[in-house]
């Protein structure tokens, strides 16, 4: 089995409406360098599939080697109108953190 995301970093996630707020940060130098190349919007996307109907946007923040990531229409409606399990995202950085990377 390869490496996963979980390898290099760590997440934590959060709702505005229908947007999930991922926040991404590298455990080291080397990896948040590896992540820049990593941690596109299109891998991003492809990763969650259905789950993220809109668009996705990664931020670097070099400063603290870390990462914004932005998925719209991601909720289902957001969190007093969806039906999915995970109606608030919090979930959603774990599921980040299981894509493969290799």
């Amino acid at each position: 089995m390869g490496r996963i995301l979980a390898d290099i970093a760590y997440a934590r996630s959060g709702d505005k409406g229908d947007v999930s707020n991922i926040g991404v940060l590298a455990k080291d130098e080397g990896s948040y360098r590896e992540l820049l190349e990593l941690l596109t919007p299109e891998r991003v996307k492809r990763h969650f599939g259905d789950w993220v109907k809109g668009e996705v946007t990664v931020y670097p923040m070099p400063n603290i080697h870390g990462f914004n990531v932005l998925c719209r229409q991601a909720l289902g409606g957001g969190a007093t109108r969806t039906v999915r399990f995970d109606q608030t995202g919090k979930a959603m950085s774990t599921a980040l953190l299981r894509m493969p990377i290799d």
